[in-house]
């Protein structure tokens, strides 16, 4: 009785820190995402305090990110998702060596080993794809130049997540730990391949079975079933749950139940994403911040410096209309969810040493 309580109180305090904080954004033209942070910073443990277990919101919310990365895929067929490829790869490798390479020497000049240095230089060039889409759907840039070109560096991204997992544990000094990264490597090769073939012989068959009982709510529970799924058995071989949720979207674009999966997941879509943006605000260590706040100040200022800096000159190569460089720089120069995933397996791997772990 005590945790339906909990939970229902928890509940109410959400949905009040957001009908209070996201109009108030909203008038001040600061966008949505912005009154999201501001109301988990407000109820948090550093603000108010009214919820004391940010982690494991977080962890319920991130499947926002999920269903989001799923919608994306729905409108894209394969045909058109290959129309892409230029953006995709040139765009995404472009930018991934370029911020990479400009985070790595300036953790370098900090003192990094450069173990430590390329691995935070590559995981910190990743960027948010929760706050860029949606900054983007906004703002209708989705389907501009500019958004197709952010969508296929951010897509690009989640793929070069998984060599770069890989990757660390054989930076550790002594580490032994190679045939146990292709092993993983080889695993999440194998569950895209199984993802892509259900998804275009078994999956198909299913969805006809369910919508012909004509019961809508069992149609909705499935489709939370298929993308739930997909995305558990990519985080079980270390693959990215929203790149895995893509894979599956696009693969049922060209299903004649892409508008009835569209409709159902929406709702959801929109509620666990708001959830996420306010678990990112109530994270928000404000302790921190007041003991060692000029240190905090110049770090943040210089990896948004060189960041911006190294997607301005990427964007010049990506055929974008005269103005929109620094738009699509400023989209995303933010710092992405996978490079906590990054630096917790550096940590455990000793890549990173002990005093920079804080």
């Amino acid at each position: 009785m005590k945790g339906e309580h909990s939970i229902l109180i928890d509940a109410i305090t959400y949905l009040s820190a957001a009908v209070i904080c996201i109009p108030v954004a909203s008038r001040l033209k600061f966008g949505s995402v912005l009154g999201y942070l501001s109301a988990g910073a407000l109820i948090g443990p550093f603000g108010l305090a009214l919820v004391d277990d940010p982690v494991s919101t977080m962890h319920f919310a991130e499947f926002g990110v999920v269903l989001m990365l799923f919608l994306i895929g729905l409108e894209l067929d394969p045909k058109h998702l290959w129309t892409m490829r230029r953006a995709v790869f040139r765009g995404g490798s472009l930018q991934l060596l370029a911020s990479a390479g400009a985070l790595c020497l300036g953790l370098l000049a900090l003192g990094l080993p450069w173990q430590g240095a390329l691995v935070g230089g590559a995981a910190l060039s990743l960027s948010s794809t929760a706050v860029a889409m949606q900054t983007m759907a906004e703002r209708n840039l989705t389907q501009t130049t500019l958004g197709r070109s952010a969508f296929g560096i951010l897509l690009f991204q989640d793929i070069a997540a998984i060599p770069l997992v890989a990757l660390v544990p054989l930076l550790a000094e002594g580490s032994d730990a190679g045939s146990t990264s292709y092993e993983a490597a080889l695993a999440a090769v194998a569950a895209i391949i199984a993802t892509v073939v259900l998804g275009r012989t078994l999956v198909p068959r299913l969805l006809r079975v369910v919508a012909g009982t004509g019961l809508r709510e069992v149609f909705t529970a499935f489709t939370l079933l298929l993308v739930l799924g997909v995305a558990q058995l990519m985080a079980s071989v270390g693959v990215s749950m929203a790149l895995g949720a893509f894979l599956a979207g696009v693969l049922l674009a060209g299903s004649e139940y892409r508008h009835a999966l569209e409709t159902d997941i929406e709702p959801f879509k929109g509620l666990l994403m708001g959830l996420f943006f306010m678990a990112v605000g109530m994270s928000v260590d404000f302790g921190l911040f007041a003991r060692s706040p000029l240190l905090l100040c110049a770090l943040v200022v210089g990896f948004t410096a060189l960041k911006l800096v190294a997607l301005h000159l990427v964007s010049s190569r990506l055929g974008l209309a005269k103005g929109e460089p620094f738009l699509f720089a400023a989209l995303l120069a933010q710092g992405g969810e996978f490079a906590f995933v990054v630096f917790g397996i550096a940590r455990a791997a000793n890549v990173i040493p002990s005093d920079w772990e804080k």
